[in-house]
């Protein structure tokens, strides 16, 4: 019998074999998968991209009928590693934790995972291998969004643009209750607060002084009204418009992080780019601030 600590050391299919049930599931696995990606939380790792391997054993339900030799009846290896290429390809992460959670979390969502073990590891942060393994059961991913019939529903938000005038305006309330009545999830953005910001000759240092100021003036936001919450990762963002809440989108992380992020300055500019990226319904901006062109969400203007 093997102890708990070879068994913490062994690879995932020996993990799920030891922790089976009296009832023992089917297993597909991925070995030694190794991509090279940007990660990490650490200055040093950000503008360099590093090995990291994908060690994954789904633990699958059996088909109920015969297989007859159809790949559409199973779960196919590719989904495995389409998984790992979608969540690397939506943001630059700082945490392996980060990732495993993201990929089991995709994995799970195919109809015939029970259960998955992620093991991830950094190939060349040290001499030896940096990782971290988790384990998830369908049992515990984040609850789905479900329709009134009972169906699964999608989330599509209303995105509202808010500019200095709005936000001290005295009915920033009823504006509020406005955009909340219209019965999608919420996402209130901003700009630059009006004061005079610090200046740097250096453009990425530029641009990080004037995202940590919409951040400030996303705080002004939420101190007049206490439906507001400021948020700042798409896990964040996703959490809350499960739940109705109403959001400030803090931009920093998810501007700074993307893979492919935008290359404008312009908070307006950011904030359509928020609503492309969450599938809006609607991208709302209360205020007389010039909105870019092109648009691939209908944008309503409400002016003061």
């Amino acid at each position: 019998m093997k102890t708990d600590i070879s068994l913490a050391f062994a690879h995932p299919e020996e993990r799920s074999e030891a922790t089976a049930g009296s009832d023992p599931r089917d297993r597909i696995s991925l070995r030694d998968h190794v991509v090279e990606v940007e990660i990490g939380a650490f200055q040093a790792e950000r503008g360099t991209r590093q090995r990291v391997r994908f060690n994954i054993v789904v633990e699958v339900r059996p088909h109920p009928a015969p297989l007859e030799d159809d790949v559409d009846r199973i779960l196919s290896y590719d989904r495995i590693t389409e998984a790992i290429a979608a969540e690397l390809g939506a943001e630059r992460l700082n945490l392996l934790e980060t990732l495993a959670a993201r990929v089991a979390e995709r994995i799970l969502a195919e109809p015939q995972a029970m259960r998955v073990f992620v093991r991830i590891e950094k190939l060349d942060r040290g001499p030896g291998a940096l990782g971290v393994e988790i384990v998830r059961s369908r049992a515990s991913t984040p609850l789905k969004a479900v329709a009134q019939d009972g169906s699964e529903a999608a989330l599509h938000p209303v995105v509202a643009f808010l500019d200095n005038a709005a936000i001290a305006a005295p009915d920033l309330p009823a504006r509020l209750d406005a955009l909340i009545a219209r019965g999608a999830p919420v996402i209130l953005t901003v700009g630059l607060p009006d004061v005079a910001l610090p200046q740097s000759a250096v453009r990425p240092a530029q641009r990080r002084i004037e995202l940590l100021a919409i951040e400030q003036n996303a705080w002004v936001l939420a101190g007049r009204d206490p439906r507001c919450i400021v948020v700042a990762t798409r896990t964040e963002i996703d959490w809350a418009m499960k739940h109705g809440q109403t959001v400030v989108w803090a931009p920093s992380k998810l501007v700074l992080d993307a893979v492919d992020g935008p290359g404008t300055r312009d908070p307006v500019a950011l904030s359509l780019w928020l609503a492309e990226q969450m599938a809006a319904e609607r991208f709302v901006v209360h205020g007389s601030v010039a909105i870019p062109a092109g648009s691939r969400v209908p944008v309503d203007r409400i002016d003061l």
